[in-house]
């Protein structure tokens, strides 16, 4: 009853008995009350009592004309009669029926019995829009009145749950309903029902109580058997059984409330058991409901259960629904504050959604705007153009989709794998991890949807106020990072060409970036690791060059061009070779559009070296490093040798030339986002769409390009200061500090070197280090600070030089500078240098106004040693331990993060002119008319510019995509294979198996048991039977002499015993032998037969 009680609780049950407080109803108040002392949840047991008012003690105490809530009820614990009872003062509510008898039990029973059936015709949740409640009869024990109330259940169509082992009526109907279901016990069932009966209601009509079970027998599908004999089930699982039994029907519909309750108590296992058996026939309509109530529930077992049974999500995810899901957010979490921000935010007219409100599709596009930014394009938005391919699967989903052109999204929409998609942001945004894991293997764009969902996980674990809920998010991000760097991995083995083509290929689910953007952004550097992403980025860096050029060619050829035409630099195959080479890809290539490039192709293979070997990164990279080098020279010069008052001399001018150089292609980067030139697509759906906002922000997140808005922010100041009279000096030291920042810029370089570039993150994180240690140094060098001028110089009132020796002094002793004849009394000159007598001393060579304290001269020195100790050994030691932390975490990863670095660095360059600063105005120059041009002109931008993205055709897309799902699958079942090799799935399949044959076992002893009842039954037959041949053979019925009766064949059982009364007889029949019953009185009324 306590286990019975504390399931029946958790799956919102409740309990209705008695109420009194006496048999099974005591046991249920016991059980309630402990249950309610031990729980710490919200969730309270509801216990109802139905009693009739003529058993019910002290009731008079009761009743109150005016009326009384909460009612006083004097209660003594155990009655002193057996007419009335107390009532359990554990339960919650009560029923008090007044049937106008007094101390007669059973007179609630026909209110009980229109109670129950009424609430099984209610439906549950607001309005009536559940399932139908449904209602269990549990039978412990129970007298011979029992029977009547199960047999006015089952005619209402209540399904019963009998407790085996329990006694009484429980045990009487489990034993005759377990006689009805076994095989060869037709002819005996009335004769033994009538013995059952007897045995357990001796005092009871067998007449009337034998013609009620067997009524109850007539709806024995409403009757289930529960044993603890039988396994230590849960209760809901029992409960789940009976309603599922008590269906009887093989239409879907007739199961569609029990379907929706096994989802509501998360048990699939019985769901596949009893309700996907085959015999029910489900339509994709019948599920719908039950996959909503597992989408809100957060069941992932039962998704994947009724998506494997037929169940389409295409025509599943409408936005209604997808509006429901949304509006699942818990009132107070992340996703739901950002909800009604950007309702507040948002442009429509309709007024702002309350925190109980129903966030709208757009909504949620806001949301990922805001996350995201141009990343993930606009997904959902109010209003936008019909889609073509609306009449076709998965129609409702598509028009929530994006408001860009239809064909962008025609593939997914084709293959029916944009609602999944969707599927998998509402999980993400929601942080249900399994939901999301299980959604990504269903959806299409693996690689890229495994980055996004990192990238978006990444963004809210930053944005999360609650730590445990961040925690959570991190290790679902990191888990999708691992899924996408081991699938591209697949990929990678499988085809090299492919996979490169997976990376630059632009999914417009994710706003048009690859899945390089979306690494990077979500700062996945374990994917940038990968021999896949590396061997790309080499051959994106050395252009149309073979990179296994040696580095000494390359300088040379650089600083000796004609070089170029000789075999010193190998090039790799003409485009023309390798589309030849793939032709099943030979429609991803994209054709240039530019004439010089037309022209370039048309050229001479020898020809085409010198725009191969200047257009390449690696060139790019080396020229910009000379000319950075010669800058920082040109610069050094002029503010050593050539900065003077005068009006700027050549070199000086030159310089500022150079700088405006520079300026401009800074100004270039900013406007294309950090991505490329002025006509260079930016993450986001179109270059014209892409707001300047968005690409400003992109160009400043990166933070070298802020340290080079700085160094000529100082530049442009310097130089304003030294053109205007009288700031010369002003000016002069602005640009020499600039020079140390430009300087400091040089270091961007060493990230092309595995060695040096990981040292560049060490150097950042120990900043951040230093920037913490700071704090606690500050506190410390004031305090010791402060406290040591009080001592030695009270009344000096000089401002600077007291602030001076409060923070500069303790600073350097810090570094072994300890001015002792400064502190230490004992060095000084016992001289008086104020009007006071004896207290004041003077250090030598200083003036008369720096006197020094006498008093307490002692704790100076004293505060000193501890001050040393602490800065020197202390703080300067945590440090050291804190830089050691920070470069070995660091180092253990430095290959992770060099990778991640060469990309921003080949990325970088790849989009830069071919020409260096202060020639590569010209090429801003003719940028700029070729711009123009197009825009004049309104043709798309040169597909030259379009740096690590492909742009493929649909039928290519196709093709790839497929091949990418296909890899996905082959992946997923080596996980699943990896998985069940793994220990502990071999330890739990043991077990299982151990479960099953220990299941087994008890069945065969069961059926061991049942051969010996039916072997000592045959053999006592086999004995009457030999009895009754030997008695006929005495007789005078049969003629003398005649032949013995034959035995029958294959059986003997010799006579052992003597002949008793009511035994079991086998009679020959047809050759077989066949059970029957039969009492027999004594040995003469066998003659007489």
């Amino acid at each position: 009853v306590m286990r019975g009680s504390r399931d029946g609780v958790e799956i919102g049950a409740w309990i209705v008995t008695g109420g009194l407080h006496r048999g099974i109803g005591r046991h249920v108040g016991v059980a309630v009350r402990d249950h309610q002392t031990a729980s710490t949840g919200g969730t309270k047991v509801v216990a109802m009592g139905m009693a009739p008012w003529g058993v019910v003690r002290n009731r008079d105490t009761l009743t109150n004309p005016k009326g009384s809530f909460p009612a006083r009820y004097p209660w003594r614990g155990e009655p002193e009669d057996r007419v009335q009872f107390p009532l359990d003062y554990n339960y919650s509510a009560f029923f008090l029926v007044d049937d106008g008898t007094h101390g007669r039990l059973g007179g609630e029973n026909r209110f009980r019995l229109r109670f129950e059936s009424y609430v099984a015709q209610q439906k549950t949740g607001v309005g009536g829009t559940g399932i139908d409640i449904p209602v269990l009869l549990l039978l412990i024990d129970g007298d011979e009145k029992m029977l009547k109330q199960i047999e006015n259940a089952t005619e209402a169509q209540l399904p019963c749950l009998l407790v085996a082992g329990s006694g009484g009526a429980a045990d009487c109907l489990a034993e005759i309903l377990e006689d009805t279901l076994a095989p060869g016990r037709r002819g005996s069932l009335q004769g033994e029902a009538r013995n059952r009966i007897r045995r357990f209601f001796p005092k009871g009509d067998p007449e009337v109580l034998q013609a009620q079970v067997e009524r109850i027998m007539t709806r024995k599908e409403l009757l289930t058997v529960y044993s603890t004999e039988d396994g230590p089930e849960e209760f809901e699982t029992i409960v789940l059984k009976a309603l599922v039994k008590a269906c009887g029907s093989s239409e879907a519909s007739a199961y569609l409330d029990e379907l929706r309750l096994a989802v509501a108590w998360n048990r699939v296992d019985i769901a596949q058991s009893e309700l996907f058996r085959g015999d029910i026939e489900w339509r994709s309509i019948h599920l719908e409901a039950s996959l909503m109530d597992a989408l809100l529930n957060d069941r992932p077992e039962f998704v994947r259960l009724l998506v494997s049974h037929g169940l389409s999500v295409g025509h599943f995810l409408t936005p209604m629904r997808l509006t429901q899901l949304y509006s699942a957010a818990p009132p107070n979490s992340l996703i739901r504050s950002l909800l009604d921000q950007a309702s507040h935010h948002s442009g429509t007219k309709t007024p702002a959604l309350k925190p109980s409100a129903e966030p709208r599709p757009p909504d949620v596009g806001q949301v990922l705007r805001m996350l995201l930014g141009e990343t993930c394009a606009p997904r959902y938005s109010a209003g936008g153009a019909r889609d073509p391919y609306q009449g076709q699967g998965c129609k409702e989903s598509l028009c929530l989709l994006s408001d860009r052109a239809a064909s962008d999204l025609a593939l997914d929409a084709i293959l029916g794998q944009a609602p999944w998609s969707d599927l998998l942001l509402w999980a993400l945004l929601l942080n249900r991890a399994q939901m999301a894991l299980y959604f990504w293997e269903m959806g299409s764009n693996a690689v890229a949807s495994a980055l996004g969902a990192c990238m978006l996980l990444r963004v809210l674990a930053r944005l999360e106020s609650e730590a445990e809920e961040a925690a959570r998010r991190k290790d679902l991000a990191a888990k999708f990072e691992g899924l996408g760097v081991d699938l591209f991995g697949e990929c990678y083995r499988s085809s090299e060409e492919r996979a490169a083509r997976l990376l630059l290929r632009r999914c417009p689910l994710w706003g048009d970036a690859t899945c390089l953007q979306l690494a990077m952004q979500a700062d996945a550097r374990a994917f940038f690791a990968q021999d896949g992403v590396q061997s790309l980025l080499t051959q994106k860096w050395w252009g149309e060059m073979d990179s296994t050029t040696p580095i000494w060619a390359l300088v040379l050829t650089f600083f000796c061009p004609p070089l170029i035409y000789t075999n010193l630099i190998t090039f790799r195959k003409s485009e023309e070779e390798s589309i030849q080479k793939d032709l099943e890809f030979d429609e991803d290539r994209v054709k240039p559009q530019h004439p010089l490039r037309g022209c370039c192709r048309r050229c001479p293979p020898r020809l085409r070296r010198w725009p191969q070997f200047w257009g390449a990164p690696v060139t790019a990279f080396m020229g910009n490093v000379v000319s950075y080098l010669l800058f920082l020279l040109l610069f050094a010069h002029v503010l050593l040798m050539d900065f003077q008052p005068k009006a700027p001399g050549a070199l000086e001018l030159l310089l500022y030339f150079w700088a405006f150089t520079l300026l401009c292609e800074e100004f270039r980067q900013g406007l294309g986002g950090g991505w490329g030139s002025l006509t260079t697509r930016g993450p986001g759906p179109t270059p014209q769409h892409t707001p300047l906002r968005r690409r400003l922000s992109l160009y400043l997140s990166d933070t070298w390009n802020q340290c080079d808005l700085v160094a000529l922010a100082c530049f442009l100041l310097g130089v304003g200061c030294r053109l205007t009279p009288g700031l010369f000096d002003l000016g002069r030291t602005v640009l020499c500090l600039d020079f140390m920042v430009f300087t400091l810029r040089l270091l961007h370089i060493f990230t092309v070197n595995k060695q040096l570039g990981p040292k560049i993150v060490i150097v950042n994180k120990m900043m951040k280090d230093v920037f913490f240690f700071l704090f606690f140094l500050g506190v410390w060098l004031v305090a010791y600070g402060v406290a040591t001028e009080g001592l030695l110089r009270p009344r000096d009132r000089d401002l600077p030089n007291v602030l001076r020796r409060v923070f500069y002094r303790p600073y350097l002793q810090i570094f072994g500078q300890i001015p002792q004849e400064d502190m230490d009394v004992a060095l000084m000159e016992h001289a008086n240098c104020s009007a006071e007598q004896g207290f004041w001393a003077r250090p030598a060579g200083v003036l008369a106004g720096s006197c020094i304290s006498l008093y307490a001269n002692w704790l100076v020195v004293l505060l000193l040693i501890i001050f040393l100790l602490v800065a020197n050994i202390l703080l300067l030691n945590l440090l050291i331990a804190m830089f050691s932390y920070t470069f070995g975490k660091v180092q253990g990863n430095s290959d992770l993060y060099w990778k991640a670095q060469r990309y921003s660095l080949i990325r970088e360059f790849h989009s830069r002119p071919a020409l260096a600063p202060p020639l590569i105005i010209i090429s801003h120059v003719r940028l700029l008319i070729r711009q123009l041009r197009r825009r004049r002109s309104r043709l798309p931008p040169s597909p030259v510019f379009e740096h690590f993205r492909v742009y493929l055709s649909k039928e290519a897309e196709r093709r790839l995509l497929t091949w990418e799902s296909v890899q996905k699958e082959n992946f997923l079942l080596a996980r699943a294979r990896d998985k069940r090799e793994s220990d502990s799935e071999r330890l739990k399949r043991t077990s299982q198996k151990v479960d099953t044959a220990l299941k087994q076992l008890r069945q065969i002893r069961e059926y061991e048991q049942r051969l010996k009842g039916l072997e000592q039954e045959v053999q006592h037959c086999s004995q009457v039977l030999g009895w009754v041949a030997d008695a006929l053979s005495r007789s005078a019925l049969l003629p003398p002499g005649g032949p013995p009766p034959p035995a029958p064949s294959g059986f003997y059982f010799p006579v052992e015993k003597e002949l008793s009364n009511n035994k079991q007889i086998i009679s020959w029949s047809g050759g077989g032998w066949e059970l029957c019953t039969s009492a027999l009185a004594r040995g003469e009324q066998m003659m007489q037969i």
